[in-house]
């Protein structure tokens, strides 16, 4: 269960992660008070940097120490992410073209479309799809400057 990069061009940046913070390879990051966390079903997509790269664990000789990680961050529209989706939102061939929120940083949530982080471009299973990430400074149409959505 991960977000894998499929087709598309991306980049590995080093950002500052939040430190004493367990996030598993393959999570979608994003910024809180200036550091990484993995993102959530609340996230607002404007926050959301992009892939972690290698997982977080508290056995990590550094894991409770101010440090950057590698993050794949796409570089174009439309890179295509292969990903899991939750057994309770099953996805189907009709959602192609939907938008939908995350239920945790590895899971998309089908049934939920308020916050729209992914875009499905491609059925594979119930439970797997692909999608394309909504993410970034050109997530923010929509929402106003403090990044809430407008009544």
């Amino acid at each position: 269960m991960a977000f894998v990069k499929k087709r598309g061009r991306t980049k590995w940046m080093w950002l500052p992660v939040t430190p004493s913070t367990a996030i598993t390879k393959g999570s979608l990051v994003a910024w809180s008070s200036g550091k990484l966390v993995a993102a959530n079903a609340t996230t607002r997509p404007h926050l959301i940097v992009g892939v972690l790269r290698h997982t977080i664990s508290a056995s990590d000789p550094d894991y409770a120490l101010d440090r950057l990680v590698e993050v794949e961050v796409p570089i174009e529209k439309f890179v295509e992410w292969e990903a899991d989706v939750s057994s309770e939102s099953s996805l189907s061939a009709s959602d192609i073209g939907g938008y939908f929120e995350l239920c945790t940083a590895l899971l998309v949530n089908r049934a939920l479309v308020s916050y729209r982080v992914v875009q499905c471009v491609g059925y594979i299973s119930a439970t797997k799809g692909r999608f394309v990430l909504n993410i970034g400074p050109d997530a923010m149409a929509g929402y106003t400057e403090d990044g809430s959505k407008p009544a």
